[in-house]
């Protein structure tokens, strides 16, 4: 007897594991997939909240059908189990390179993956509780099993963003996690097969599975490859995750892009247009500037700017990723390209985030360069809100300016003029212009400060792009850039980016 009830204590604790892999395994496959359509297609918000509403939404019907399974019943959970595992598994896989190949069908595949697995979740936690109901009474049942659903699902939300994807990349989470799924099915093939002995069948399913996914998590690098291969139009030369963004460098000839999410920042043909519009037309009307702040701007191009005047003592860079900061200050190409900004003895470099180092920090600043990316989602847009620039604006001296890049005026416009009003609605006087960068159209740029601002008469720094004589232009906006009314971009409302989000939403379609 003593035998008999360890061997029933052993399968309830199987199955009550069973279930927090069953909940970690199915968030993850979902968490993968949202971050997967926000990395491919902007929209963060959307995404992630419509993925995991169809995920949850699914689980119900997988619930629903459950009763409809009568016999056999570990046999059923096995093979939805392993069906997990090879759906689940492959599913970062397949949506890449459905997007790298037609991003036209994407959504469609995204909800079809995302809906396939919630059914099945939805299916197993009720096929585990009918298992186990013979060994538990009711209220233990429910509360164990729910116990280590939560817990599951804790875990997995943890995991998530601080080890997975910046160490293992979405397609080898993805892998990971159906691996887990297959192991878990033939853990409890081997608990069960005295119950079994008519499904021998499922552990040659479940070894052909976990042989499949082994494989492709070691091939997982060249998958990726693979993909953004025909992702990116041009030669891949750098790929790497961070916990912060995936970075990748492309070739083609003489020309180095940057992108980070997928999002293009900046074609070294024309970049200069760029950070010169960024960088000159305010620091060039402060000749007593000596102490220079750069928000974000990792990659350096900007402090190569601003160290072409003579009277700048000191530049603080403070950027997110340390992966930034130590590609650009490494890479040879990309040293060349930022003439070893970042290694010059007037340069420290923090690696923080922007908002928490201005709480924490006192030093006041001549001259201010907020470069930021687009306020594509919430983590971002904080650094656009009227707290930030309230923050900001303690760090100016008197005579001081601050620069921030907002997104093109063009294609973007209620997102720029919203970028304005903020900066107005904590007192700081502003002055927006923009210039044409052909990778990017036009762009705006918005110089704030507590007096008014008037253009530069002359440059006295080599410029490619700027003179004295165009630069009264960039001030001038026609009438499809021209000010419409938008809302202050708020911590708790982040107007900002349902603005930037519909706004490009239309451009790329």
């Amino acid at each position: 007897m003593l035998g008999l009830s360890t061997v029933k204590n052993e399968m309830k604790h199987a199955l009550l594991f069973s279930v927090f892999i069953v909940a970690s395994c199915g968030l993850a496959y979902e968490l993968i997939a949202g971050a997967l359509a926000s990395y491919l297609l902007g929209d963060s918000v959307t995404q992630f909240s419509t993925v995991i509403g169809t995920y949850l939404f699914a689980m119900g019907i997988g619930s629903w059908l459950s009763r409809y399974v009568e016999r056999h019943l570990v046999a059923r959970f096995i093979q939805v189990e392993l069906m997990v595992g090879v759906l689940g598994g492959f599913s970062a896989a397949a949506l890449f390179f459905v997007f790298a190949w037609s991003p036209a069908p994407f959504k469609l595949a995204l909800y079809l993956v995302v809906a396939g697995i919630g059914v099945l979740v939805g299916l197993e936690i009720p096929l585990i509780m009918r298992i186990l109901k013979r060994d538990l009474v009711f209220k233990d049942l429910v509360s164990q099993v729910l116990t280590f659903d939560y817990l599951g699902a804790l875990a997995v939300s943890i995991l998530f963003p601080v080890l997975l994807v910046p160490h293992l990349g979405l397609m080898r989470s993805g892998l990971l996690f159906g691996l887990l799924n297959v192991i878990v099915a033939l853990w409890a093939w081997g608990l069960f097969r005295e119950q079994l002995q008519n499904f021998a069948w499922l552990r040659v399913q479940g070894g052909i599975a976990m042989l499949v996914l082994v494989v492709a998590f070691a091939a997982a690098g060249e998958l990726t490859s693979l993909a953004e291969a025909h992702l990116y139009a041009d030669e891949i030369v750098h790929a790497e995750n961070t916990p912060y963004q995936r970075i990748v460098v492309t070739r083609w000839k003489d020309d180095l892009r940057l992108h980070l999410n997928n999002n293009l920042q900046f074609s070294s043909r024309d970049e200069y247009r760029y950070h010169e519009a960024l960088v000159h037309p305010g620091l060039s009307t402060l000749p007593a500037a000596r102490q220079v702040l750069v928000l974000g701007g990792g990659d350096g191009l900007a402090l190569r700017e601003i160290l072409k005047y003579p009277q700048i003592e000191s530049v603080t860079l403070v950027d997110l990723d340390p992966a930034m900061t130590r590609l650009f200050a490494t890479a040879p190409p990309l040293r060349k390209l930022n003439q070893d900004a970042l290694l010059s003895p007037k340069v420290r470099v923090v690696n923080a985030d922007a908002l928490q180092w201005l709480e924490d920090n006192d030093d006041l600043f001549d001259f201010v360069v907020v470069d930021f990316p687009d306020p594509s989602n919430f983590a971002i847009g904080k650094l656009y809100s009227s707290a930030f620039y309230r923050l900001l604006n303690k760090h100016l001296t008197g005579e001081a300016l601050a620069v921030i890049q907002s997104t093109s005026p063009l294609y973007a416009r209620q997102s720029f003029w919203c970028v304005v009003t903020t900066l107005e609605s904590v007192g700081l006087v502003t002055t927006p212009y923009h210039a044409l960068v052909p990778s990017f159209g036009e762009w705006g740029f918005v110089l704030a400060g507590r007096r008014a601002y008037k253009a530069p008469t002359s440059y006295a720094v080599d410029t490619r792009f700027l003179t004295a004589e165009t630069t009264p232009a960039l001030f001038l906006f026609p009438k499809d850039m021209a000010r419409v009314g938008a809302e202050v971009n708020r911590l708790n409302s982040q107007v900002l980016v349902r603005y930037f989000e519909r706004e490009w939403r239309q451009v790329i379609r």
